[in-house]
């Protein structure tokens, strides 16, 4: 199963209170609450590129699959990770205290991450 695609946010659900033990300011917070973010993930084997449209601001992450990365947390933070794969449809990630979990099924792909006892899950479709 690739995860090569553009997926938009359908959803979303603990964003604020997620965002803010984050550490983002609350103006940053408000303004991406409430925009409907465009995800494009091009897949080639192991490797990954993960670009995440948020109004004017662009994240981009690249990464192989088993190997120490740098990833650009939504801070702009930079943290060293590696994302695993489990089985082919789910990519995990640990960084900082923060578990990403990144699950594909069909044409839905459900980010969840998890720091301490909060969760936030973003939900998004392929477009």
């Amino acid at each position: 199963m690739s995860f090569t695609g553009k997926y938009e946010l359908q959803s979303q659900e603990n964003f604020e209170p997620f965002m803010k033990a984050l550490g983002l300011p609350d103006d940053q917070i408000q303004k991406g609450k409430d925009i409907k973010s465009t995800t494009e993930i091009v897949q080639n084997g192991k490797k990954f590129k993960v670009t995440v449209t948020t109004g004017s601001k662009v994240l981009t992450n690249e990464f192989t699959i088993g190997e120490e990365c740098e990833i650009e947390m939504l801070t702009g933070e930079k943290a060293k990770a590696v994302v695993q794969m489990e089985g082919n449809n789910k990519l995990i990630a640990n960084m900082k205290g923060l578990k990403s979990i990144t699950e594909l099924n069909g044409d839905t792909i459900t980010h969840t991450m998890m720091m301490g006892d909060l969760t936030c899950k973003r939900i998004s479709k392929r477009v």
